[in-house]
């Protein structure tokens, strides 16, 4: 039997693990896909390092950081930081690049400059696969925050991994499907979210 405030207390840890995280890697990510868009040396190199790390299993990555960084909170955010940015920056990187060449040429025939450009073509056709790289960011995120309970983060996977050490099903559930619940409730807050800021933009 799992007290309630223990499992109040695994929801909070396990929501201020993974989404801390997926904040970091956002605000990683934007900078360096514009660092990309206008430094064409640095997307040779920041975009094969993103894939080197993405094609790492999570489970390697969770294991790397311990010798590197140790245990506990912080490292189990840069673990989850590092498997988040990939679909963020990937995605916003083909939201800004896929554009008509001609529509660059005219707005550059009209005198717009580099940031007007940005501000009002580029960022526009951005938004949509930003988002979805954000909606499978926080995927991820949530599910490394269940995973990284094994380098002491807390949370919701310290329950799962209690309940799978012990044979004891209620206590996996009270970690398991509290996570789920989280996943699918900020995919939705997401793609609202996505859809009000999308459409604030058309009726701009």
């Amino acid at each position: 039997m799992v007290l309630l405030s223990t499992l109040l207390a695994a929801i909070g840890d396990h929501i201020l693990l993974a989404y801390s995280a997926l904040l970091v890697s956002i605000l990683l990510a934007v900078p360096l896909t514009l660092l990309m868009l206008y430094c064409r040396p640095a997307a040779r190199v920041i975009m094969p390092v993103t894939n080197l790390v993405q094609a790492v299993p999570s489970l390697a990555v969770v294991a790397l950081i311990v010798p590197l960084i140790g245990i506990g909170f912080y490292p189990a955010v840069i673990a989850i930081v590092l498997r988040a940015l990939l679909p963020l920056v990937k995605n916003t990187w083909v939201g800004l690049v896929s554009i008509d060449p001609a529509e660059i040429d005219a707005a550059n025939g009209l005198g717009l400059t580099r940031w007007e450009i940005l501000r009002y073509i580029r960022a526009p056709h951005a938004l949509p696969p930003f988002f979805a790289g954000v909606r499978f960011a926080a995927i991820l995120a949530n599910s490394l925050a269940v995973l990284t309970a094994i380098i002491g983060s807390g949370g919701l996977g310290s329950l799962v991994f209690e309940g799978l050490a012990g044979m004891n099903t209620v206590t996996l559930a009270a970690g398991a499907v509290p996570a789920i619940l989280l996943a699918l409730t900020v995919d939705l807050l997401l793609g609202r979210a996505e859809q009000a800021v999308i459409l604030r933009g058309i009726d701009d």
